[in-house]
């Protein structure tokens, strides 16, 4: 039985790249948690094959450490914009939060909203300056930077490098001293909120929870109170990182429990677990619903891959609670799934797990937000409010009163020599400055941009376009301010005058001839030529705005005349004509997988 002012729940948050994973292996190390034999490869928590090859967190993680005889649960956060929803809930299980710091890099944007989200559920931090062995350390201008940047007090900032193992007793003591243990009643009715929950093949799901008050229990009967299931546990225990069985799991504490759940579906994050037969008055307030940002289609390449990529699709689903998919089929591309992400990374995470994991071959389409369409009265519907996520549903433009689309406030820290391409890049994008101030002194002086955004500008190819006009240096975090009205029209693709339904895009009326024209070059070089000629054309309604012809193979049919009479020729160059022209009318162009994928990765327009 632990006893509570020996515990200390904290989470690490940083922005991406500055060591919190480095840093978790390190404090696992000392305490003993794992000898150095068994840190096989770096980053233990990142048990993802696509974290380790990638470097970054996906899934929060916790472990427990036994240090000077204080019990400490740490929990190992992303630090990428997309996945800020598995932050919020990893700081809702702490008390305290170390808050790590490049000393090369200072704060970053992700670095603040991360830290933000820390003060609001009133955490301690500590803050961690890394990287101080690096030659391009400067940890006394970091330190000033938290303090004007965040405004926390960094007098006392602990100083480390995680990689050479520097400062990691100062880091733990830290922990103890100025993180406060957390507050609960052994004896009140039992109240655990529900973290997060994975499935196991071998231990169904495993629910990782932290206990507010009373006591977890093999053999107990839980409620779910918001799904309103009962389970019988059968299992307690804690990570340190390997998994260790407990007899229990008191109030303050953070573990595990699998109950023979088969369905993580059941288990929904931020539910709150009590007594079925002493149940808490009231469930714990929980976490706000993620909202999907980005829709794309998912198809199989195969279609008889239709029923595996469905199975494969729940599988994931189970361990990610953000995403959300439903059936949808294309005349181009068969039977799919419409998929929601979080963001553009997140859409490329789980991309490579289905083709990595479950073996699929996978074509994407064009990436879209979610729309507002206000349709006016007509005399046999009324006039009402739809969401589309697809631009092929998208209804009779005579009966659009307006579109509105979602927009987002950015933040960007950029060093001041590449200010001026940044600028520029967020005006193409239709951008409306609302800030720009400096912040730091010296070589650490950055620009620190505040930008309105319509986001579907940002979810093509802003991200890549903005790491590489600023070599990487440039940080961006995000959130959405709401939904503005847009002067947006419906693009279609015709290919051998046909729609091709999963090339159709919504976009603004300003930048839809260039991306149009974009689209039709690209795509004449992707499509082999047939044997008839091909028009490509991008259409708004039934306006032509760009097209690209490609050419037709043909067969020399003059060879076997040679000099002589012009009409002979003439004659059999009439004939192959005429039979192109029949061929063309009843050839169907077969556009090749990879012409889809090239045209649908939106590269740079200009």
């Amino acid at each position: 039985m632990a006893d509570i002012s020996k515990i200390r729940n904290f989470s690490i948050i940083a922005h991406i790249d500055h060591g919190k994973s480095t840093l978790a292996d390190r404090l696992i190390l000392r305490t003993g948690g794992l000898s150095e034999r068994e840190m096989t490869h770096g980053q233990v928590l990142d048990n993802m094959e696509i974290e380790q090859e990638r470097g970054i967190t996906i899934k929060a993680q916790t472990v427990r450490l036994e240090w000077n005889g204080y019990e400490l649960n740490l929990m190992d956060t992303p630090g990428h914009v997309d996945f800020a929803y598995e932050v919020s809930r990893s700081l809702a299980a702490c008390e305290g939060a170390l808050l790590v710091v490049d000393a090369a890099q200072g704060v970053e944007a992700q670095t603040l909203a991360n830290v933000y989200q820390s003060i609001e559920h009133d955490h301690e931090i500590v803050p961690v300056i890394n990287k101080i062995d690096l030659p391009a350390a400067d940890p006394e201008g970091v330190r000033q930077e938290i303090e004007e940047i965040i405004g926390l007090d960094a007098s006392e900032a602990v100083l480390a490098s995680a990689k050479s193992g520097i400062g990691i007793d100062e880091v733990l003591q830290a922990i103890v001293d100025r993180i406060p243990p957390p507050k609960g009643d052994r004896d009140a009715p039992l109240k655990a909120m529900l973290v997060d929950s994975w499935y196991d093949p071998y231990l169904g799901v495993v629910i990782l929870v932290r206990v507010i008050d009373g006591v977890l229990k093999k053999g107990q009967q839980v409620k779910f109170m918001q799904a309103g299931t009962t389970h019988l546990i059968d299992r307690v225990g804690c990570m340190r990182p390997k998994i260790e069985q407990l007899p229990e799991l008191s109030a303050g504490e953070i573990g595990f429990i699998t109950a023979q759940i088969k369905e993580v579906a059941e288990t929904r994050v931020g539910d709150t677990i009590t007594d079925a037969k002493r149940p808490a008055p009231a469930p714990l307030p929980g976490f706000k619903e993620v909202q999907p940002v980005v829709f794309c289609g998912l198809f199989p390449v195969d279609a008889a891959d239709f029923e595996k990529l469905r199975e494969s699709l729940y599988k994931l689903r189970l361990n990610d609670a953000s995403f959300s998919f439903e059936t949808e089929s294309s005349a181009a591309l068969g039977f799919g799934f419409r998929c929601g992400f979080l963001g553009l990374l997140h859409l490329e995470i789980i991309q490579e797990r289905l083709t990595r994991e479950y073996d699929l071959d996978l074509i994407t389409t064009a990436p879209s937000v979610v729309y507002r369409m206000h349709l006016t009265h007509s005399k046999n519907e009324p006039a009402q409010v739809i969401e589309l996520h697809n631009p092929a549903d998208m209804p009779d433009p005579n009966r659009i009163e307006m579109i509105e689309e979602p927009w987002i406030e950015a933040t960007i820290y950029t060093p001041d020599e590449y200010l001026g391409p940044i600028l520029k890049l967020c005006q193409d994008r239709r951008g409306i400055q609302k800030n720009l101030t400096y912040v730091g002194t010296g070589a650490h002086q950055r620009a620190q941009v505040t930008y309105e955004l319509p986001l579907n500008e940002v979810v093509f190819d802003f991200y890549d376009r903005l790491k590489s006009i600023t070599r990487g240096y440039a940080s961006f975090d995000y959130h959405q301010i709401g939904h503005r009205e847009g002067d947006l029209v419906k693009m279609s693709i015709l290919v051998n005058e046909e729609p091709v339904d999963a090339l159709s895009m919504i976009t603004h009326r300003g930048t839809a001839e260039a991306r149009g024209r974009g689209m039709c070059e690209r795509l004449k070089d992707l499509i082999p030529r047939h044997m008839f000629k091909i028009p490509i054309q991008a259409a708004i309604g039934g306006k032509v705005i760009a097209r690209e012809t490609i050419s037709a193979l043909r067969k020399d049919v003059t060879a076997k005349c040679y000099g002589g009479d012009a009409t002979r020729k003439r004659k059999l160059l009439e004939k192959q004509k005429k039979g192109k022209a029949r061929m063309r009318e009843y050839g169907n162009v077969s556009i090749p997988q990879e012409a889809f994928i090239a045209a649908l990765r939106m590269g740079d327009e200009s």
